[in-house]
């Protein structure tokens, strides 16, 4: 069986903003990650809204200091219709301290 060398990993350039107590824009994904890593380095827990901030699009609370990893890859490395889009945006809400969103994704040879 031969291996698919079609794609490569890059690392994204990290997303992260600091929290002031108001809605503020982590960033916007300019690629659709296949491994994406959400991490609230601060010491309070931070909101995390998806593609703006109404209560609607709340994704998730963030405990301070936890990170978690999503690998959005099937079984076999590919995914391409389970990941998040380009361009889907990410803000944060806390008290204080930075939140950052740092990803992999597949580079097309």
């Amino acid at each position: 069986m031969g291996i698919n060398n079609s794609q490569n990993a890059l690392c994204g350039t990290e997303l992260s903003a600091v929290m002031t107590g108001s809605n503020v824009l982590i960033g916007v994904l300019p690629v659709s990650p296949a491994i994406i890593i959400f991490d609230n380095q601060g010491t309070v827990s931070v909101k995390i809204y998806v593609n703006g901030t109404a209560d609607t699009q709340l994704w998730r609370t963030f405990p301070a200091g936890e990170a978690i990893v999503l690998d959005l890859r099937a079984a076999h490395a590919v995914a391409p219709n389970f990941a998040f889009a380009q361009g889907t945006s990410f803000y944060g809400n806390g008290a204080s301290g930075t939140f950052s969103i740092s990803y992999v994704y597949a580079q097309n040879m």
